[in-house]
């Protein structure tokens, strides 16, 4: 189990750049994302200040957000990496799991990663995750190279809006059509 001190707030600089966007989509009326909060058990508690100083994650998080993108169902997970290799190991199988059932259930399903190295956002459709998961699950690479990602998906800054990955889920959608 991780502790609430060992990863301190890893991805939280990602994170608000995320949320930030989802209040500027929902300001202009485009989407309703929420943060999912990360589920946590207090261990310790300051009495004083009632802050929680000592926490464990509960392991079954599911993705950072879900909402609805113009009637479309989404839920999405955050991500960032320093290097240009990403490892699995950072995405769990219930993540995927619960990710693959949400399609199932017409929803899309997304990770936005930040190459922080590169100061790259990334738009990663289950769909492709899926190709880098299975290559591993048969004993292949347990990560993938930045290279092996597709450019079309690479998410361009516009000017008002963080992390703009609305272009990209259209992109998704009509790469399924």
């Amino acid at each position: 189990m991780a502790t609430w001190n060992s990863r301190g707030l890893r991805g939280s600089t990602l994170e608000e750049l995320i949320n930030r966007t989802n209040e500027k989509y929902r300001e202009n009326g485009l989407a309703l994302i929420q943060k999912v909060p990360t589920p946590i058990t207090p261990i310790q508690i300051d009495r004083e200040s009632r802050h929680i100083t000592l926490a464990y994650f509960d392991q079954k998080s599911t993705v950072d957000y879900i909402g609805a993108i113009q009637g479309i169902p989404v839920c999405f997970d955050a991500k960032e990496c320093a290097s240009d290799t990403f490892a699995l190991q950072n995405i769990h199988d219930h993540q995927v799991q619960f990710m693959e059932d949400f399609e199932k259930q017409g929803g899309v399903a997304f990770f936005l990663i930040h190459y922080t190295g590169r100061d790259v956002f990334y738009y990663l459709p289950l769909a492709h995750l899926k190709v880098f998961w299975d290559r591993a699950q048969i004993g292949g690479r347990k990560s993938f190279r930045y290279e092996e990602l597709n450019p079309a998906y690479v998410i361009n800054r516009k000017h008002g809006v963080l992390v703009p990955y609305l272009d990209l889920l259209q992109r998704d959608l009509d790469d399924r059509a």
